[in-house]
């Protein structure tokens, strides 16, 4: 727990007398204010900009059979006292409506109109209310995260098209792309409004596979709920394990055993490993330089294979445990994996050179989608593409987990935030990584690998959190009776990322789109849960 926390929320409490009331302190340092829906712009734009705050997540809760309101939880991250100020507001059944505070907080956006769409809750005031998760094949009044939402009795309505903006003046031309693309990825539709060669708007529709995987928790146990969280992203599945499992741990306030945070440290470091050095491969590909394309994949393939070797899972999936792992690897394991990766670390290196100085690819990077820190900040952007444009936050240092509160690492930062900034940022990321790994291997201790969670209290909540190869991700649980989940709430960096991409085409033209999107490298199906 932080020193200071409590002047800040006397500080609040002071500001806003009248509308705010503190509710306690959760999970050792989330600070709980009951807040008047009708401040809830004017107390969310303090702590933006009087408090340096930022929106890390919003949740909304049918709690009708709980006390009878749906409720709203806002969570604002405050990194430099390292707690959660949380301002959250019963909204009344009968009048199912709030005040937006996107007008204030840019970064609300996505949030207020996903909990319009699945809880029937309306941000009054807000710049876009057009749905977002549910398309227009879904029926008027059907919100599935309510409790009583009944899926057999739902009746597909025939598609309708998307109200797309519409630019101004005469002349524009509008390109559409997917959601059906030549690759063999996610769908995703990208309508690109361009004058001659340059974009002037890109609009992204997504969300066109939901798989409702916070709807299929409700009322499951605990362990069904991690078996969904390794399944929200294939390529970060580890990393959602681990918010899933530190919000559970959270809430029963276990502590984890040393050795299993040192394994669950050098597991994420592993993912985020094959990520980033994909992700560098994958850029190569949007330029067509074969040679960066086949190294990446070379490199990364090996990777993969090392974790099928400690895990018996190429991604990682089925070694993490509510209160540690469940499975150890050895000593002799971790020995093995260090003189492979030292290996590795020489061959990425090696090719890190040549991308870095290879002049055609360098120019073709440079200046080429570029997101400006304004906007970074704006709408809450995380991760390495944040860090790329000079937003240098990364919560392995403002949130400490798993172990990286002990090690010894500098944050990797650009701040021309151009394709080439997020590419730098990586190839910096993948240095530390192979660092943090041999640092955590040669200290690693022995010991117990997990500590019993036992029975929670019904109806506690707590989040969970990571820092993912994209940024953190966010996982909050609500407990039911029995030790079942009662709400289940998934934000992935992806999520708070996809916003950003529209704007960091502007201005570029139609064939840079894939280069720029690649160095995003966002994932449609954790955004869509």
């Amino acid at each position: 727990m932080a020193a200071k926390e409590p002047d800040l929320i006397q500080l609040l409490l002071q500001e806003f007398s009248q509308q705010t009331k503190f509710m306690g302190a959760k999970a050792g340092n989330e600070y709980y204010l009951e807040v008047s829906k009708e401040a809830l712009p004017e107390v969310s734009s303090y702590l933006v900009k009087h408090l340096r705050a930022s929106l890390a997540t919003m949740i909304g809760n049918d709690e009708r059979s709980i006390n009878g309101s749906f409720r709203l939880y806002y969570y604002f991250a405050v990194e430099y006292e390292e707690i959660f100020i949380v301002l959250t507001s019963a909204i009344n059944p009968v009048e199912p409506a709030f005040p937006s505070i996107t007008p204030l907080v840019p970064s609300a956006q996505w949030y207020e109109r996903e909990v319009q769409d699945m809880f029937g809750l309306k941000p009054v005031g807000h710049p876009d209310p057009r749905r977002l998760v549910l398309h227009h094949d879904w029926p008027q009044g059907t919100h599935p995260l309510r409790k009583d939402f009944n899926l057999d009795s739902l009746e597909k309505l025939p598609s309708s098209d998307y109200p797309f903006g519409e630019i101004d003046g005469t002349g524009p031309f509008y390109v559409p792309v997917g959601p059906i693309h030549a690759g063999i990825i996610e769908p995703g539709h990208f309508r690109f409004s361009v004058a001659g060669e340059t974009i002037l708007n890109l609009e992204a529709r997504l969300f066109y596979a939901h798989r409702g995987v916070e709807k299929l928790a409700e009322g499951g146990s605990l362990e069904a709920g991690l078996n969904l969280a390794e399944r929200v992203c294939g390529t970060c599945a580890f990393s959602h394990s681990v918010s899933f499992c530190q919000a559970i741990e959270r809430a029963a306030n276990v502590q984890i055993p040393e050795r299993a945070l040192f394994v669950r440290t050098i597991l994420l470091e592993m993912e985020r490993l094959y990520n980033h050095i994909g992700d560098v491969g994958n850029i190569c590909a949007g330029v067509g330089l074969a040679l960066g394309t086949s190294h990446g994949n070379r490199i990364k393939e090996a990777i993969l294979q090392l974790n099928q070797d400690l895990t018996g899972s190429r991604f990682l999936r089925g070694i993490n445990a509510m209160g540690g792992l469940k499975k150890d690897i050895s000593d002799q394991q971790l020995a093995a994996l260090k003189t492979k990766l030292e290996q590795l670390a020489g061959d990425f290196t090696d090719l890190a050179e040549i991308l870095l100085e290879h002049d055609s690819l360098i120019q073709r990077l440079r200046g080429t989608g570029r997101l400006s820190l304004v906007a970074v900040e704006d709408l809450g952007v995380v991760g390495p593409s944040a860090r790329a444009s000079g937003c240098i936050k990364d919560w392995r240092k403002v949130f400490p987990h798993g172990v990286y509160g002990q090690l010894e690492f500098e944050v990797a930062g650009e701040t021309s935030g151009d394709v080439l900034a997020r590419l730098k940022v990586r190839v910096n990321e993948v240095k530390t990584s192979f660092d943090l790994i041999f640092q955590l291997v040669s200290q690693i201790p022995a010991g117990a690998i997990v500590q019993p969670v036992g029975e929670l209290v019904p109806y506690q909540a707590a989040l969970g959190w990571s820092e993912s190869a994209r940024g953190n991700n966010l996982h909050w649980v609500m407990i039911g009776p029995g030790n079942n989940i009662f709400r289940y709430r998934i934000r992935s960096a992806s999520y708070c990322n996809w916003p950003a991409v529209p704007l960091a085409v502007q201005g570029d033209i139609i064939p840079d789109f894939p280069l720029i999107n690649k160095s995003f490298e966002l994932c449609y199906a954790c955004t869509d849960r």
